[in-house]
């Protein structure tokens, strides 16, 4: 059997075994991404075919836009918008930071025309599944907001 047919078959038992689980992933094609939205602001959880879990928060540059000019006919440049929605979206992270790099989750920005984003990842064994159930219900926990 190959390489890929093998990793095939681990990544259908891992989505059969997630979304039999009822934790509210949700999937478009068989072979993509199985994706969490999360409790708290912007974030979503999603665990890769390739074997990473992955917190992320982000801004369509698009929707800043509108929420920093509120309605005033000046735009900001791309650069002055992508710093603004990068300050944002840091408020918004630094209440989980700490404790994702504490669990082991590497940090990475990405910024391009469309967005900026800021994502934690960290590579899971796909074929432990009670560990990787359990990382979910931690991440789950993790960002429900307390009463």
């Amino acid at each position: 059997m190959s390489e890929s047919s093998v990793e095939s078959q681990t990544w259908s038992t891992v989505r059969s075994y997630l979304l039999g689980k009822e934790l509210g992933f949700s999937q478009s094609e068989p072979g993509d991404t199985l994706t969490l939205q999360l409790d708290d602001e912007d974030w979503q959880l999603e665990v890769t075919p390739g074997g990473l879990l992955v917190c992320q928060a982000g801004y369509a540059l698009e929707d800043m836009q509108s929420l920093l000019s509120d309605g005033t006919p000046e735009d900001l440049g791309s650069d002055e918008l992508a710093k603004q929605t990068k300050f944002y979206l840091n408020q918004i992270v630094s209440k989980h930071r700490n404790w994702l790099k504490h669990d082991g989750f590497v940090e990475r920005t990405e910024m391009n025309d469309e967005y900026v984003a800021i994502f934690y990842e960290r590579t899971m064994d796909l074929k432990n599944l009670s560990e990787l159930e359990h990382a979910v219900r931690r991440c789950r926990k993790q960002f429900t907001p307390s009463p």
